[in-house]
């Protein structure tokens, strides 16, 4: 929905898609950010046999196998898509790289280099599209598809530095001396992650997640240039081409901003990082308006009550609005399969 109004739901035994639809079931949908990854055995066995991120990220058959693990394990009502937020600057014509304990890397940096020397690769996502559609073949009739990509600031802080980076202070004074400069790199970002989640779309996904990660670091007016314009550009686009795929917007560390994002973006819900206080959320955002989050990924990895008492806080905060469950970022990899199975009898009832 856009700021509160109903919008019809495909499949109405989908609880995730539903919520997303405005639906109030007793108990929310569950997914939590990197569910498909490191604290899973399988996956670091799969890892381990292909290799390398981006090897098992480009293989369709072994992407595919990592969106399904955690379904198989925990029955989640969500599959989140395993892909990475930097494909899209690989697209772009950037070299791309995951080095061991190194994160990954983007060359050539653009703070050295011109948009212009780049050459597109767009064929680069293929595999992506493959992978979305043998996921869409074998998920649980009841489990809804998220699909996702970075948002452009997120993004464009990776391809001006070529890494990550603490506070983003490259790329935010790049964005203060050269704004055409840099205002021509994230429309590239969106140009492509407009095709790129359309395509995602039409393989398989039912809804999709813009990342903002980064979108924390910046000031406001910076915050209103780069962070809710072009999302609010992207969502248009996607509305046009496919009005019925809801967005997701989850934008890290927004805080006070965060009811102008929700507003001015047009996205259908919005995530919450674990530095909200949900109770706010609940009062400031437009009513109506489904959320997701927002446990903190530490009180998971802590478990017991403190992972409890999380739990019911987010639950009784929005107790009276559309709802999904998930954490304020991503699950740590060091995180007891325990914890994760305890958090879903708490918010099923079932403890």
């Amino acid at each position: 929905m856009k700021n509160g109004s109903a919008r019809p739901v495909n499949n109405a035994t989908k609880p995730l898609l539903s919520v997303l639809g405005g639906a109030k079931p007793a108990v929310p949908p569950v997914w939590l950010m990197r569910q498909a990854g490191r604290y899973l055995p399988e996956y670091r066995a799969l890892r381990a046999e292909k290799g390398g991120f981006l090897a098992l990220a480009t293989d369709p058959v072994a992407a595919a196998e990592v969106t399904l693990q955690p379904i198989r394990r925990f029955g989640f009502d969500g599959a989140i898509l395993f892909s990475d937020i930097l494909m899209v600057p690989w697209a772009l014509g950037q070299d791309l790289s995951f080095g061991a304990g190194e994160g990954p890397r983007l060359a050539p940096p653009l703070v050295d280099a011109a948009l212009a020397s780049l050459q597109q690769a767009p064929e680069r996502l293929q595999p992506v599209y493959e992978t979305v559609r043998q996921v869409a073949g074998a998920l649980p009739s009841q489990t809804t598809f998220l699909g996702f990509a970075g948002s452009p600031w997120t993004v464009a802080t990776y391809m001006v530095a070529g890494q990550g980076s603490r506070d983003q202070g490259e790329t935010r004074g790049y964005a203060y001396r050269d704004p055409q400069a840099f205002g021509e790199i994230v429309a590239a970002i969106e140009a492509m992650t407009v095709d790129y989640l359309s395509a995602q779309i039409a393989a398989g996904v039912e809804a999709v997640q813009l990342f903002d990660s980064w979108a924390g670091s910046l000031s406001p007016a910076q915050f209103e240039q780069w962070v809710i314009a072009p999302n609010a550009r992207i969502v248009a686009a996607l509305k046009a081409r496919h009005p019925d795929a809801p967005v997701i917007g989850f934008p890290k560390g927004a805080g006070g901003k965060l009811p102008a994002y929700a507003r001015e973006t047009g996205v259908d819900a919005v995530g919450l990082d674990e530095t909200v206080d949900p109770a706010w959320a609940d009062a400031v955002l437009p009513s109506g308006m489904p959320v997701q989050g927002n446990l903190d990924p530490l009180a998971l990895m802590a478990g017991g009550a403190a992972l409890d008492n999380g739990i019911d806080r987010v639950l009784a905060a929005f107790a009276e609005r559309p709802h999904i469950f998930n954490l304020g970022h991503g699950i740590g990899q060091h995180t007891p399969i325990a914890h994760v199975e305890q958090l879903l009898r708490r918010v099923r009832g079932q403890d």
